[in-house]
């Protein structure tokens, strides 16, 4: 089955998209690379680049990620104490949420 490629985004998740693929197309430029150049260096093609630096929904984001990291943006910094306290406290969120969620299939008779 064909993916849907008009499905509707939050404006904030468009604006992000943008933001990070224009970092890291001035990554790539400040570094004098072109993008067959980070294309190799992501092994992926020049397409794919390109879409990443548009800012594309569709992309994966481990390419976008190792992209940023390539041409310098710290997206996370993993020394940061800041960071291990986020880990923690996903972790612990996590710890408290149930294993799975299951829609109930009992019918509610609210019929008094």
């Amino acid at each position: 089955m064909a993916k849907n490629s008009n499905r509707t985004r939050s404006k904030y998740t468009e604006e992000a998209l943008k933001l990070i693929g224009g970092l890291i197309r001035a990554g790539r430029i400040e570094r004098n690379w072109s993008t067959q150049e980070l294309a190799n260096r992501l092994d992926c093609s020049r397409a794919s680049v390109l879409r990443i630096e548009d800012g594309h929904p569709g992309c994966e984001i481990g390419m976008v990620f190792e992209a940023a990291s390539l041409v310098g943006i710290r997206l996370f910094d993993a020394d940061s104490v800041r960071l291990n306290e986020l880990r923690g406290q996903v972790e612990s969120r996590i710890a408290l949420l149930p294993k799975a969620v299951r829609k109930s299939t009992n019918k509610v008779n609210d019929d008094f």
